[in-house]
């Protein structure tokens, strides 16, 4: 079931009527796609922000566009990078029975046993591609770990078979895996090394740079 958002067409001239709109807490958006036309709308940031928030990035939403309605995904948004506000949301109005392909969230469930027996378990991938028809996107797909013992993995060819959607992904991507501990010891010997590598990088271009310098000099004289 899709969830409504009540959108409105916008002008795209002067500037002032956007400016205006984002003063009164508005976020621009554009429309486009199944027998849609690229129509400009504004809305408010609140009520997208909720129907993500319950249903995840790939919320079907039913736009209502001054009276009519259209089914719709968000296809991208732009986002200030100090405020978090919308600064401009694409919808793409999609048809109901054609699967499109979009990125799912991977989440991983119960408690690895080798977690249990001391190793560490390491997500690798978190989201994949599935295609399905709008009603059926899933919200996240949701992997069992509790199985995973020290030095398994699980891949993306691992999800389960869904009758709704369809897995995209190549199968040989790892989605996680338990590793064994480290010591405290491999932590410092590894520390060690690196910084020996590191001083011996340092002290090589400062060699370098001074005989670089003794040329120079040598060919001024």
């Amino acid at each position: 079931m899709a969830d409504k958002l009540n959108v409105t067409k916008r002008e795209l001239r002067p500037r002032s009527v956007r400016a205006n709109l984002r003063k009164e807490g508005k976020v621009l958006g554009v429309v486009y796609g199944y027998k849609v036309e690229s129509t400009p709308v504004a809305f408010e940031e609140m009520a997208l922000r909720k129907i993500l928030r319950e249903h995840g990035d790939n919320a079907l939403i039913e736009l209502n566009i001054d009276g009519k309605k259209v089914n719709t995904l968000v296809h991208g948004t732009e986002v200030d990078p100090f405020t978090n506000e919308y600064k401009h949301v694409e919808f793409m109005a999609v048809k109901m029975d054609e699967a499109t392909e979009v990125e799912a969230d991977v989440t991983l469930v119960g408690d690895a046993k080798g977690v249990k027996e001391g190793g560490f378990l390491a997500q690798s991938l978190y989201k994949v591609t599935v295609s399905a028809t709008p009603a059926n996107i899933p919200e996240r797909i949701e992997l069992d770990v509790s199985e995973l013992g020290i030095g398994d993995s699980i891949t993306v060819a691992d999800i389960p078979e869904n009758k709704d959607y369809e897995i995209v992904s190549d199968g040989e991507l790892q989605i996680a895996s338990v590793n064994e501990p480290v010591s405290l010891e491999e932590l410092e010997a590894d520390t060690d090394t690196t910084t020996e590598g590191e001083t011996e990088a340092t002290e090589e271009s400062a060699d370098e740079t001074s005989e670089a310098s003794e040329e120079k000099s040598e060919d001024k004289e």
